[in-house]
């Protein structure tokens, strides 16, 4: 391999898309995909590494000349938040393996995927900047807002070319639901196109930043091939896609399903979204290395609809 890439937790949400988008772009075989479990029918080079486990880790990256990271595992939110201390150990200690071994390799740029749970009651909720105040709410968001720190660390005393986003809320059709408190707005689409009741965990006024997946990836990608000189950010980018409420969403899902009928249960994840922003500042994203978002409210909801339907169509096809 010459420019090989290797992503860790590349069977999640993000990084199954951003493993294909980056096969395409560098070839299947410069792209090593790694999770603590198998991907199954995944066509490439596949490794099972526990994050955790740096010995591991380091046998992967001598084993392949790995010269970029993307380290995406991780636990997300909700599900943190039933294990906090388990979600911190995790978190934390998987992402120091990564930079200790990058460091150790020699590895040329490694990625960090924070998130706008760093912020917490201090930052302003509409148009929050880059530079607002961290103080998370979650275990999870005190991971990322820590892992933005080291990774600034690491460049400030070993010159590790680490570059990070805060990512809001992803929406993609390739994949369930990950355990995050945005992923209503997944899980909504799929009970649309089945013609299924959807319960909805967070109120219907709760307004957050969101991002199709697509446009999350093609800033992934944008990001890392910046040139190094553009990067003038060395904790995170905030990144803005579009912000909607459940209200929202669900309006804009009955243009293509007119009776679809949903009801407004919140639980532990409505405090959790109202501790974050409902809307994104991207000023330096934009001047730094060009970054706009593509995918607003409308085009999301006619991609997802479209892609699901093609979906669950094939899975009829295949059972029956």
């Amino acid at each position: 391999m010459n420019n090989a890439i290797l992503i860790t937790g590349a069977n999640g949400q993000l990084g199954s898309v951003l493993a294909k988008s980056l096969q395409n772009k560098y070839g299947k075989q410069n792209v090593v995909a790694s999770d603590i479990r198998s991907a199954g029918s995944f066509d490439g080079v596949f490794e099972l590494i526990d994050a955790t486990d740096i010995s591991r880790l380091d046998e992967v990256v001598c084993k392949y000349r790995i010269k970029q990271i993307f380290h995406l595992a991780a636990i997300l939110s909700a599900n943190g938040e039933k294990a906090p201390l388990k979600t911190w150990d995790l978190n934390m200690q998987a992402w120091l393996n990564i930079l200790e071994t990058s460091l150790k390799n020699k590895v040329e740029k490694v990625f960090f995927p924070s998130s706008i749970a760093v912020f917490g009651e201090s930052a302003p909720k509409d148009n929050t900047p880059n530079t607002a105040y961290l103080d998370p709410t979650t275990s999870y968001g005190i991971s990322k807002a820590a892992g933005e720190n080291w990774g600034h660390y690491y460049f400030n005393k070993y010159d590790l070319d680490v570059r990070s986003l805060r990512y809001p809320g992803l929406i993609g059709y390739q994949s369930v639901p990950g355990g995050g408190t945005t992923d209503y707005a997944v899980e909504v689409y799929h009970k649309a196109v089945l013609e299924e009741r959807f319960s909805c965990f967070l109120r219907e006024d709760t307004s957050l930043p969101m991002m199709f997946m697509d446009d999350a990836v093609r800033a992934t990608i944008e990001l890392m091939e910046a040139p190094r000189e553009r990067i003038t950010i060395r904790t995170s980018y905030n990144i803005a896609g579009t912000s909607f409420s459940p209200s929202e969403v669900v309006a804009s899902i009955k243009g293509f399903y007119h009776n679809f009928k949903v009801s407004y249960n919140p639980d532990h994840r409505q405090n959790i979204a109202a501790s974050w922003p409902k809307s994104i500042a991207d000023t330096e994203a934009a001047n730094d290395w060009g970054w706009k978002a593509q995918y607003h409210l409308n085009e999301i909801t006619e991609t997802m609809i479209g892609k699901l339907k093609e979906k669950y169509a094939q899975h009829e096809s295949t059972i029956s």
